[in-house]
């Protein structure tokens, strides 16, 4: 009893952990959308727009900033101008307070900033005649714009809700490209477990055949050098067993590493055939150019290049600024005193900057800058029928992707069916080890190209989801889950 329990403690865990794990291609790619190194990816670039977009909503919302010095210590001889507008130097030897809120708001309309602000400061000095005086600011109104030609919140305005929608459109693209990626390792892998699985059968078959071949020699039924093939083709498929247990290990840990699991022994499903369904190229193009984050992206690097027209121009001829500013204000030495009799505090400043003669620099700027708008023009035009284009033969390359299926699964069953009846007649003699030769060679093959075109079935038919995101089994747009942003 004693060492069947020593027994089971052993075999159980080992049987346990040995077990291998099944695995369908919708599974894999389920847990590759969430689990996967392309999808953390995806998920921080995402949240990195969705911030982006976040912050610049805020930055039209007002801004309450407090600000203080507590305290600030001085003492040292510093030069000043007296009343008399002489420079003298004396010792200063204080100690100053000072606090004050202010709060900002952008103005889109106009491209400045305004903003109202109060201030308290307290200054004592210390020495011969120590004394403390107060200076306050119940309230001053401040506008600053840099300059009237140039509005950068306009085009802002216009440029930052594309780059969010054009990464929620990305998120999703890549999504799909996942799934694509995902295909590709699957299949990866189901090729190598075939062919490792073809090359065990045939090393079984082979060496069963040498034996067979052996009995013939010996009874002078073929020759010395038919019985040599024969043990040749025995080494070269214990030779492809070798390889092929290489290439698996290699493509289980390539699947296995991407979708994050906690083993490499799979067993995966040949999947099925999708259902039949057609794709119109109109219906794909216009899909495309209602979901695709490229239609977006043409907008925002034409708003983009227009942008930097407008700031060259804006700026470069004449820049002509503004500041105002008004309030009241009052200062003494009793703090119960400040807040009566306030003394008027306004101004107003027009900065006004214009280049006389500047070598050409400012011409140059500008020209630059409209030369890179009309080359953003062309590349965007170009870019836009390599789009179409690429949707077009796609589609095409599509359509004939369920004729090469059915071809090669004919030719597969085909081939091995012939691979059988060869087999069979060379066991009575009726062929000789070449003509056996060339048909597991023709199985072999035939059996790879279907397994091929199987993968590329898949995988086009999850590109065309990720080139148009659209499902056209279920007739309906592809989107992303929500997304929850900390």
């Amino acid at each position: 009893m004693k060492h069947i329990f020593l027994f089971a403690l052993v075999i159980i865990p080992l049987f346990t952990f040995s077990q291998s794990k099944k695995l369908t291609l919708d599974e894999a790619i389920a847990i590759a959308q969430k689990k996967s190194p392309d999808y953390k990816i995806n998920l921080n670039r995402n949240q990195a727009y969705y911030w982006r977009f976040r912050r610049y909503k805020a930055s039209f919302l007002p801004e309450l900033s407090l600000r203080a010095t507590l305290p600030e210590y001085r003492n040292a001889v510093n030069r000043i101008t007296n009343d008399a507008g002489q420079d003298i130097f004396v010792n200063q030897n204080q100690l100053l307070i000072e606090g004050g809120l202010s709060i900002a708001q952008s103005v889109p309309y106009t491209g400045g900033v305004l903003s109202i602000n109060t201030n308290l400061e307290r200054v004592e000095l210390f020495g011969l005649n120590d004394n403390i005086n107060y200076s306050v600011i119940p309230f001053s109104i401040n506008y600053f714009q840099n300059s009237l030609f140039y509005n950068p919140f306009k085009w802002d305005k216009k440029i930052e809700p594309l780059l969010y929608e054009e990464s929620k459109r990305e998120f999703v693209e890549n999504m799909e490209e996942i799934s694509v990626n995902t295909a590709r390792r699957y299949f990866d892998l189901l090729k190598a477990q075939m062919q490792l699985e073809i090359a065990k059968t045939n090393l079984s078959n082979q060496d069963t055949l040498y034996q067979i071949a052996k009995g013939r020699y010996k009874v002078g039924k073929i020759a010395e050098n038919d019985l040599l093939q024969m043990e040749l083709t025995v080494l070269n498929s214990k030779n492809t067993v070798t390889t092929n247990t290489l290439e698996l290990k290699r493509a289980s840990q390539n699947l296995a590493r991407y979708l994050e699991l906690d083993t490499e022994d799979l067993e995966l499903e040949i999947p099925e055939e999708l259902p039949l369904f057609d794709v119109d190229i109109d219906k794909a193009l216009s899909e495309a150019q209602a979901n695709r984050k490229a239609v977006i992206e043409f907008r925002r690097k034409r708003l983009e290049a227009e942008k930097a027209v407008a700031e060259q121009k804006g700026n470069n001829r004449l820049k002509l600024g503004i500041s105002a500013n008004l309030g009241i204000s009052q200062n003494g030495d009793d703090f119960n005193n400040l807040f009566n009799n306030f003394n008027k505090q306004q101004n107003v400043r027009v900065t006004l900057s214009m280049p006389i003669f500047d070598w050409g620099v400012s011409k140059s700027r500008r020209k630059m800058a409209e030369a890179n708008l009309d080359l953003t023009k062309n590349n965007i035009n170009q870019d836009k029928l390599e789009f179409e284009q690429e949707i077009y033969l796609h589609v095409l390359n599509w359509s004939n992707q369920r004729d090469f299926l059915y071809t090669s699964e004919k030719a597969k069953e085909v081939a091995t069916k012939s691979y059988e009846i060869s087999k069979k007649r060379y066991v009575v003699d009726k062929i000789s080890i070449t003509e056996l030769n060339i048909a597991l060679q023709k199985r072999d093959d035939a059996v790879l190209k279907y397994l091929n075109s199987l993968g590329s079935f898949w995988r086009d038919y999850y590109v065309l989801r990720q080139l148009t995101l659209y499902d056209f089994i279920n007739n309906k747009k592809i989107e992303a889950e929500t997304i929850l942003y900390d």
